[in-house]
């Protein structure tokens, strides 16, 4: 109960704060700590994603920092991918997703630790880029249980050419939306969910997001991505060895 509440508020401070890098962070927190297996996390991780990232959602948008029509359009490219991924993920073996999830946590770890991404101009976007970047941060949603903000930020910012802040809670609004998909197709998977953990992991998520959210006003954020991507970098580190060793 304990390892549950704390993860589940590194996870709310990370989704909150950033708009995203809680689901890497959950997925090997539910497997190394908890004990799931790596199909259990991702489904289980989603379930915390979608309650987090909403309540998060909920504070940026009354804040006036969410962009509802690019958001939607991100989100709806995804909607399909995030399903087909979530079916597929259902029947990968467990290494496979392990070095899948390894990867996208070390890409993530790269991105946070790096500067922030410059603003570009409004003009640069296009319907077909941002619908591409949608499509594939909806895939990897899917496929590894992540909600994929820390991939789309960046995204927002280099191709949209949204400031910082209104790109991490729209972001959110991306997050949530691949997240029910991809649990809806999961839904008649035979995984078996430890609601025991899940419940208190979600709940300290969700309160902990209304923390990260004032945390982001307060301290610098590329200090916060900083700290994170360097927590991320272990944990990538952790699961690939963990995934060649053990296969």
């Amino acid at each position: 109960m304990l390892i549950a509440l704390a993860a589940g508020a590194v996870v709310g401070l990370a989704l909150g704060a950033l708009g995203g890098g809680g689901s890497v962070l959950a997925v090997p927190a539910l497997i190394y700590l908890l004990g799931f297996t790596p199909q259990a996390a991702a489904t289980a991780s989603l379930l915390i994603v979608l309650a987090t990232s909403a309540t998060a959602l909920y504070g940026h948008a009354r804040d006036g920092r969410v962009s509802w029509a690019t958001g939607a359009l991100f989100a709806a490219a995804g909607l399909v991918p995030a399903a087909l991924g979530g079916l597929l993920s259902t029947r990968l073996p467990e290494p496979v997703l392990t070095v899948g999830f390894a990867a996208v946590a070390g890409l993530a770890a790269v991105r946070m630790m790096r500067r922030a991404p410059a603003e570009a101009e409004p003009a640069t976007a296009s319907g077909s880029s941002v619908a591409a970047a949608g499509a594939g941060l909806g895939a990897v949603t899917g496929v590894l249980g992540v909600g994929g903000g820390f991939l789309t930020v960046p995204a927002l910012v280099q191709v949209v050419g949204l400031r910082m802040r209104t790109a991490v809670g729209t972001s959110l609004l991306v997050v949530a939306a691949n997240a029910l998909v991809a649990l809806l197709a999961r839904a008649g998977s035979s995984v078996p969910l430890d609601w025991s953990v899940i419940a208190p992991f979600t709940g300290a998520a969700v309160l902990a997001a209304w923390d990260g959210r004032r945390l982001s006003t307060k301290i610098p954020a590329d200090t916060l991505r900083r700290v994170f991507g360097a927590a991320l970098l272990a944990v990538a580190a952790l699961m690939l060895v963990d995934a060649v060793v053990g296969g």
